[in-house]
């Protein structure tokens, strides 16, 4: 009877044991969990942004303005509202929103490429930092890539929609009036691109934080596992 009764009790043992093993292994974090996690939500967000984004009228005039004016540009606006060119400036703002919104859409995939190709140092850490930390080391790590690889797309953009033409058909009786007074940003793609890139990262970290602190917002297993709980607390591993 005994000998029956040892192996049943060694099973029992054995048991308890891989269940403590798996309650030990779900208190901890390691790099790889941390770091997918963060690729999952900026992922997320880079997409959210980008079907934000990829609407009409989503980029603001007054955005449009502090890109291709950042200096003076009241002093720009006057002057050609007094040469009777607001309208045109208008309708030029309207095709201008309509380039971004189209650059917007074909730049999304350059973004999630780049967040899956991203090599992510010290991922438990900026778990545990909170707030857009995520966002912040994507900034950080290729953002200057990110805006570099947009830049053609955003040139592609004005392209089509014949925009330097008429930017330079605008500007150019401000430019006379004003002369060396106007600073006015000829190189559009390029600036453009700074502008889109930024905006995006604005909503990325907007998703982020969404999923730092909303748990319906954590749509994968990687989100729910990591951003679930509170690792300032509890066990973190490299394995």
């Amino acid at each position: 009877m005994k000998k029956l009764l040892f192996p049943l009790f060694a099973a029992i043992s054995m048991g308890l044991s891989g269940c403590s093993s798996l309650q030990s292994l779900s208190n901890y974090l390691s790099e790889a969990d941390a770091a997918m996690a963060i690729k999952d939500a900026l992922t997320i967000g880079a997409n959210l942004g980008a079907n934000s984004l990829g609407q009409k009228n989503s980029f603001s005039r007054e955005v449009l303005l502090a890109a291709v004016l950042p200096q003076g540009a009241q002093q720009v606006i006057n002057t050609l509202d007094k040469l009777g060119l607001a309208t045109e400036f208008n309708r030029f703002a309207n095709t201008l929103d309509d380039a971004a919104v189209n650059a917007t859409l074909k730049s999304a995939p350059i973004f999630v490429d780049g967040i899956r190709r991203m090599s992510i140092r010290d991922a438990i850490t900026i778990v545990k930092n909170g707030g857009t930390a995520a966002t912040d080391y994507l900034r950080n790590k290729i953002g200057d890539s990110l805006r570099n690889a947009v830049t053609p797309v955003m040139r592609t953009a004005l392209n089509e929609y014949n925009i330097i033409p008429q930017w330079d058909k605008l500007v150019g009786p401000a430019k006379l009036l004003l002369g060396s007074k106007a600073s006015l940003n000829l190189d559009l793609d390029h600036i453009l691109a700074v502008m889109l890139t930024n905006e995006m990262f604005k909503k990325i970290e907007q998703q982020e934080i969404n999923i730092r602190t909303n748990a319906s917002a954590r749509t994968t297993s990687s989100l729910q596992r990591v951003f679930g709980r509170d690792w300032n607390t509890s066990g973190t591993t490299t394995r």
